[in-house]
């Protein structure tokens, strides 16, 4: 299982953590800031799941006309993360 920490941009939530396991699934994910009951359902529906899967659903939602989210950050954060284990 590998850990990834991300510093997200335009949101209120500080940093993203989560491991990915070799199957490409989430287990552990926590958000440091943001919305704390909506970003700890995340990481609930989420755990276990497939995390290109997660990425593709969460990808371009927009949180108060900013252009992004914590959950499009989280998407853009996975995206990194699997293009850097091909």
């Amino acid at each position: 299982m590998k850990h990834y920490t991300y510093t997200p941009k335009g949101v209120c939530a500080r940093q993203i953590d989560y491991d990915l396991d070799d199957s490409g699934s989430i287990h552990n994910l926590k958000f440091i800031g943001g919305c704390n009951g909506n970003l700890k359902a995340i990481g609930l529906l989420l755990e276990g799941g497939n995390a290109a899967d997660a990425a593709r659903i969460l990808k371009g939602n927009d949180c108060g006309g900013r252009g992004t989210s914590c959950a499009d950050q989280l998407a853009k954060s996975i995206e990194e993360a699997l293009s850097l284990t091909i």
